[in-house]
Parts: C-alpha cells; sequence; structure tokens
C-alpha cells in the first residue's frame, strides 16, 4: 500500500519549510547556548507548520499501526528522507497508555532515526515518566516491536531489538 501520495507531499512540503531551522547552526561557543535553544520558539510555530504537521504526524502512525509491514517500511523511508520534519514533529505529551503508545509508534516509526544513542535516550526517558504515571510499559514495548523494523542500521540492534531490550530491563538504569 505505501504511504498516499498527498500525505508524503505534505510531509515532504513541512520537511522543507523546516529545514532551514534544522539547519540553521548553533554557536557553541556561546555559554549562553542550550538556554537559547531550550528556551528558543518551537520550530513548528516559528516555521507557521504546526496544524499541519501535527496532522501529517497523526495521519502516519494510524498508517504505521494498521499497515502491513510494505507501509510500515514506506512510513519509515518517508520520515528518514524527512529528517527535518522528525526532528520537529512530537507526539503529543501525556502521561497515559494510550500517550506512551503513541510516543513508542513514533519511536519505532523514526526507526533509529540518526544516531541509535539518542533514541535510546529518549526511550528511557518515555520509560521513566509512563512508569512515574503508573503505566504497565511491558506489554505497550512489547506490541510496538512486533511492528518494528529487524534491520540493525547502526550495530546497536534493531528497533525491534531495543524495544524488547527495553521491555525485560529492570525499572532502574535502562541503559
Amino acid at each position: 500500500m505505501g504511504v498516499p501520495g498527498e500525505l508524503a507531499d505534505e510531509v515532504e512540503l513541512v520537511d522543507a519549510l523546516l529545514k532551514p531551522l534544522a539547519e540553521r547552526p548553533v554557536d557553541i561557543t556561546d555559554p549562553d547556548w542550550p538556554v537559547r535553544l531550550r528556551d528558543g520558539p518551537d520550530p513548528l510555530d516559528e516555521a507557521g507548520v504546526r496544524e499541519e504537521a501535527e496532522a501529517a504526524l497523526h495521519r502516519l502512525l494510524v498508517l504505521y499501526e494498521r499497515g502491513d509491514e510494505p507501509t510500515r517500511s514506506a512510513v519509515r523511508a518517508l520520515l528518514d528522507r524527512c529528517g527535518s520534519f522528525s526532528w520537529a514533529a512530537r507526539v503529543p505529551p501525556g502521561r497515559t497508555p494510550e500517550a506512551f503508545r503513541q510516543q513508542l509508534l513514533y519511536l519505532s516509526a523514526r526507526d533509529q532515526s540518526i544516531d541509535t544513542r539518542d533514541e535510546m535516550v529518549t526511550l528511557n526517558g518515555m520509560c521513566e515518566e509512563a512508569r512515574a504515571a503508573g503505566v504497565d510499559i511491558r506489554p505497550l514495548l512489547l506490541e510496538v516491536a512486533e511492528l518494528s523494523s529487524a534491520e540493525d542500521k547502526f550495530g546497536m540492534g534493531s528497533i525491534r531489538d531495543i524495544l524488547r531490550r527495553a521491555a525485560w530491563r529492570d525499572p532502574v538504569g535502562l541503559w
């Protein structure tokens, strides 16, 4: 099935509008650079594409969740091509099992993005927050792992393996 053309076009357009912001240089010699980065405007708002990005991400995740493996692979490939979209678009925060599940689906669809270590840190934080909210994370991790890629892109295991390992880790110190 793949990603419908109009949805792929939408994601690619938002990606193009976000690209200058994503590639904007950061002066790490400025001692206040982390504060400026953290407290600066959200890229989706700065580019004026929040509504479009959130709607497209929602549609992508529905497609990813309900689609067959070729469809999920096409979603992964689109997010890989559209790195600025993947960098800026976020699943709405929440402290419920469904919010955690949506975050996991997006992590799975990004398929390690450009740095497995960053995604592992993200996963660790997601798991800690969900546990603190009383979410039983193991079944959700295992469920999303089954939808995930088995390709070991960077020599640290596939996203499927990473999610499975997280499901069986001690709650303290996932990595």
